[in-house]
């Protein structure tokens, strides 16, 4: 018996004439199956469409998955050489060797040509501010550690709010890239001790007792990993997307059918019926399942599921009989449609474009979405592109003298992909370089230059000198408390740091999200001036709040309400002498302006009740715009048109007052007319940029608010 098949699912190929797609678990031929490709092709029309017209994920990733061990442990097997006549004596054989060459031929090639073009295109129309994390994922997906990168990234509020990528669906090329090197590897591994067993214990020679010892190690990763995907959903369900231990088992799913294809006879009817459901499933999971919060979990079992049973109804296992090379139902049949397999040909290099294409556009027209008509653009330029990778890059590379290309033309690409490389990652070196060189430290800036909050609350003059900090800078200043006492996503701790003058007896503890914590650089300069402490309870995305349900940048937090709750009860045993945070928050979506939660209010409402003073501050404006005030800065525009309308940020009176004849523990701040014009919120005042993203507030422009905010707090607390 002998296996052999495609390298991965996303990588599939229309085969040369001499390859086969033996099934893998029938034990006898049955052709090539045209229908799993057809399948391929659907797959990738659905990522491709759902992407470009919908902003969703589609579950056609996950055919990919399963489809990519199908194949891929199939093709493993056939190193399983037969030795002697008798069926019941074998031997292992396994050279990883030339599988992983034809997979470096196979993946290599367009992926470090797609990156070259992708350090064009960012070269050319992304702003400088985006050329350091970008770098860094170029190398990234280079080196097939991309999921890992953009797992951590979104634990990371500091880097939460960056752009879409337009390398951001690599991840699944790093994930698979990452299943193939340990799967090949840990089957080199259990080839070597079968052999060296197989001298000492005939029976671990047979074939039947290789495949159990197989079959029984991937079906405990299968378990293993598909448990932890459901346990991690719960807990951190955006690193849990990006995991490969969560994501392994769907290509060991398809592994284990590779190994064990169940027989079964079945009348063409019910395997059309089967087949027809399969593919609706697949085709309708993107509409009904909201895969980025469901996936890899339960609901992973869908376009999973159902890509395991399209193998397996289309195999020669359930064939009512056996007619070697037309084991299709008639489903399968329309699966196997020639022009549905030429998308499936195309697969690979299609996934690979379409993303950066979209992203591209919508960068250069500064759109967060794109119309059918422009969609529509995106996807056949797609096509286009995919079907010239595929026939031009991909083909030659892949397999070799027999593809009607000339040793010439083959040699003139190597080089041409080398030189590729080089600029690619020689680009993402010299960007991760420029970035180590920017000096985000606005300490010490002259108030006569950078007047900051002043030009709008005094009218200081303005003199024409940089801005600052540089916008290539901005993604890096955060204040001084984000790190060891900022609790991030997923992190339920409470952290108390100890900030302002750390031996003072009287304390004011800074409670909530980053809204909260970007005062923190004017309340540590108050407190070390005016010897007071300053203690933080905070944590990523969680204003204090007893709402259930956060939403923050597209994603719902709900770990904020046991946080709160702990950290109001701590405070009421810590008794700092004032509680400073955040008393409005944007208006929901669609709406403008800012609100008080009714979430805040309970929580107002008790620490009203039991004497505890607070201090909350109005908070800063929200940008909402398509880029965010550095990148704009830094695609030359001007700060009048980098910043965001007042009135959509801003109520016209600060909804907090209304609060105050029933909250006399509380005095309310606003600050707002430091940040905005009566009609627009522009991205630098005073020479100092005041957004370091869409919405957080910088270093330097919150000490320059810091002569506004000394009388203000020195009347509230009595201190001064």
């Amino acid at each position: 018996m002998k296996f052999a098949g495609t390298e991965a699912g996303t990588q599939s190929k229309t085969p040369l004439p001499s390859r086969h797609n033996e099934d893998a678990a029938a034990g006898q031929s049955s052709g090539y199956r045209l229908d799993l490709d057809g399948l391929r092709g659907i797959a990738i029309f659905l990522v491709a469409v759902f992407h470009v017209w919908f902003g969703r994920v589609s579950g056609g990733v996950d055919v990919f998955l399963t489809l990519s061990g199908y194949f891929f442990v199939a093709s493993l097997l056939k190193h399983v050489v037969k030795s002697q006549p008798a069926d019941v004596s074998w031997r292992t054989a396994i050279d990883p060797w030339p599988r992983l060459s034809r997979l470096l031929r196979r993946l290599i090639p367009a992926l470090f040509l797609l990156l070259a073009a992708i350090a064009v295109g960012v070269w050319l129309l992304m702003p400088s501010t985006r050329w350091g994390p970008l770098g860094k994922e170029i190398l990234a997906s280079a080196f097939y550690y991309q999921n890992y990168h953009l797992a951590f990234l979104s634990q990371d509020y500091g880097a939460a709010n960056s752009a879409i990528s337009p390398m951001q669906h690599l991840w699944s090329m790093s994930m698979q890239g990452q299943f193939f090197v340990l799967t090949l590897l840990t089957a080199l591994a259990l080839g070597g001790l079968l052999k060296w067993g197989g001298k000492h214990f005939e029976v671990l020679t047979r074939y039947n007792v290789i495949r159990a010892i197989v079959g029984g190690a991937l079906l405990l990763v299968t378990l293993i990993s598909f448990a932890w995907a459901n346990y991690r959903q719960g807990i951190n369900q955006p690193f849990n997307y990006y995991d490969t231990i969560a994501r392994i088992w769907e290509p060991m799913a398809g592994g284990l059918l590779a190994i064990w294809m169940p027989r079964l006879r079945l009348a063409n009817w019910i395997r059309t019926v089967l087949t027809v459901f399969a593919v609706a499933m697949i085709a309708s999971s993107g509409i009904w399942i909201e895969g980025v919060a469901e996936y890899p979990a339960m609901l992973a079992l869908v376009p999973a599921g159902s890509t395991l049973l399209l193998m397996w109804v289309g195999s020669s296992a359930t064939a009512p009989r056996a007619i070697p090379g037309n084991d299709l139902s008639p489903a399968g049949q329309v699966l196997a449609h020639p022009w549905i397999v030429w998308l499936g040909s195309i697969a690979y290099s299609l996934y690979l474009i379409h993303w950066p294409l979209l992203i591209f556009y919508l960068n250069w027209r500064a759109q967060d979405d794109a119309s059918f008509a422009e969609g529509t653009a995106i996807l056949i330029a797609s096509v286009i592109l995919a079907w010239l990778m595929t026939k031009f890059v991909e083909t030659p590379l892949r397999a070799g003298r027999d593809t009607g290309f000339s040793q010439t033309y083959r040699r003139i690409l190597a080089v041409v992909l080398i030189g590729a490389t080089v600029f690619g990652l020689g680009s993402a070196a010299y960007w991760q370089h420029r970035q180590s060189q920017l000096i985000v430290d606005t300490t010490n800036l002259d108030p006569r230059e950078y007047p900051g909050a002043a030009e709008l609350l005094i009218g200081a003059p303005t003199p024409a000198v940089p801005v600052a900090p540089s916008p290539e800078a901005a993604s890096d200043d955060w204040p001084l408390s984000h790190g060891p006492h900022f609790s991030n996503f997923g992190d339920p701790a409470i952290k108390v740091g100890a900030y302002g003058d750390v031996t003072a007896q009287r304390t004011i503890a800074v409670v909530g999200g980053s809204h909260s914590e970007h005062w923190m650089t004017a309340l540590d300069k108050l407190g070390r001036q005016r010897g007071f402490r300053v203690t933080t309870y905070m944590k990523a995305g969680c204003a204090l709040s007893t709402e259930a349900e956060v939403e923050i940048d597209g994603r719902t937090l709900t770990e904020c309400t046991d946080w709160s709750r702990r950290v109001v009860d701590k405070l009421a045993v810590d008794k700092p002498d004032f509680v400073f945070t955040t008393a409005t928050r944007p208006a929901p979506k669609g709406q403008r302006g800012d609100v008080v939660p009714t979430g805040y209010i309970d929580f107002f409402t008790e620490f009203r009740d039991r004497g505890q003073r607070v201090i909350a501050v109005r908070d800063t404006p929200w940008t909402r715009g398509p880029q965010s005030p550095p990148d704009c800065i830094a695609d030359g525009k001007l700060p009048r048109v980098c910043g965001t309308p007042r009135e959509r940020a801003l109520s016209p009176e600060n909804p907090a007052d209304a609060l105050k004849p029933d909250f006399p523990n509380m005095t309310f701040l606003d600050y707002s007319d430091g940040f905005c014009t009566p009609t627009y919120c522009p991205a630098v005042v005073g020479n100092i940029l005041v957004w370091h993203d869409y919405h957080h507030v910088t270093t330097a422009f919150m000490r320059s608010l810091v002569p506004f905010m000394d009388p203000d707090f020195g009347a509230a607390t009595g201190w001064w």
